[in-house]
């Protein structure tokens, strides 16, 4: 979830940038009196915030919930524009992560059924959020966590390779 929360720093850091305010102004709209120290650590997703909380400083930033939320969601499960992350399983095979050893395992797999062996076009696949639910569940992680783990490691990019259609695994 550590992904999650900073995304949701960042996006409210963002949105009370856009609207010109500085943390003390903003923290001057809010109802409940917090700290600016407090409100920095919202933005920079080091503290959790409450759902009371959020909508507070939604509502003190002039914006909705639930579209805040939305963006947050689409940022954090749908980096490319068909909502799915291209992972190169010969970045997941050399990876030495204890929790990624059934994805490991299940990346090994997939290029050995591969003539090309491990060719950039064999070794990329692209899942889709459910393929990497089921994926994090099998690694005993959050979701988000697996994303987080993956781009660390460089097994994922922005953008499936051109012409590529692929929505998940097989």
């Amino acid at each position: 979830m550590a992904v999650y929360q900073r995304v949701l720093g960042d996006e409210i850091r963002r949105l009370r940038k856009k609207r010109g305010l500085t943390r003390k102004q903003l923290n001057r709209r809010l109802q409940s009196d917090i700290s600016l120290q407090t409100l920095a650590t919202y933005e920079l997703g080091t503290r959790q915030c409450s759902i009371v909380r959020f909508v507070e400083i939604c509502l003190a930033l002039d914006e909705l919930p639930h579209e805040l939320i939305a963006r947050v969601h689409e940022r954090v499960f749908t980096d490319s524009p068909r909502g799915r992350v291209r992972v190169d399983l010969r970045q997941v095979v050399r990876d030495d992560h204890p929790e990624l050893l059934p994805l490991r395992r299940w990346a090994r797999d997939r290029l050995g059924h591969h003539p090309a062996g491990h060719t950039a076009s064999a070794a990329e696949v692209h899942l889709d959020f459910t393929a990497l639910e089921r994926m994090a569940e099998l690694c005993g992680m959050d979701t988000i966590d697996l994303i987080g783990l993956l781009r660390r490691i460089g097994g994922t990019s922005n953008e499936p390779p051109a012409g590529s259609d692929r929505a998940d695994v097989d």
